[in-house]
């Protein structure tokens, strides 16, 4: 019991800070192929870059608090949808985009990272449950759950502010 609320204690003690996020995912940030996510839509006006960053933010955010690997989760996060395509236009495989893109993504975050089993597990099983197999680690599932969260929001704010721009063109 005694363990329990030190661990609980340091957490609160010890919480989330933006120069500790900044450290964690420093190499990826600077990293132009990265960079490059910025070119791409992911909803709304959100870029992938915007989207993947709203994601490992949060999600270091609450690994943090709950005592898990922050670093893997705000890593595994922004990396999550590193597929470097405009998803929207054609595309070179066939079928949905939600199924294939974590494989994509995962597979040019290892050409340019070195990453760690949990940084994989999360870029590849984002998607679960689409992706069949469930993820391995509780990071995983609190990116998964974060990206999901992260979308929702990204395309309720596009959908008001569309609503907006159309009550000021019709004058409504």
């Amino acid at each position: 019991m005694l363990k329990i609320f030190k661990n609980r204690f340091n957490r609160v003690m010890n919480p989330p800070s933006e120069e500790e996020y900044e450290e964690c995912i420093s190499d990826l940030i600077n990293h132009k192929e990265v960079g490059s996510m910025r070119k791409f839509m992911q909803h709304g006006d959100t870029t992938t870059l915007e989207h993947s960053l709203n994601v490992s933010y949060y999600s270091y955010r609450v690994c943090k608090i709950l005592g898990l690997d922050y670093r893997a989760a705000a890593r595994g996060g922004l990396l999550h949808d590193f597929f470097l395509y405009d998803w929207h236009e054609g595309k070179d495989y066939k079928g949905l985009h939600g199924i294939h893109h974590p494989r994509i993504a995962l597979k040019n975050a290892e050409k340019h990272f070195d990453l760690n089993k949990k940084e994989k597990d999360i870029i590849k099983k984002h998607m679960w449950p689409l992706t069949i197999k469930l993820p391995r680690f509780k990071e995983s599932f609190v990116v998964l759950m974060m990206d999901n969260y992260c979308s929702i929001g990204e395309v309720m704010v596009w959908r008001k502010s569309l609503k907006r721009r159309i009550k000021l063109i019709l004058g409504i």
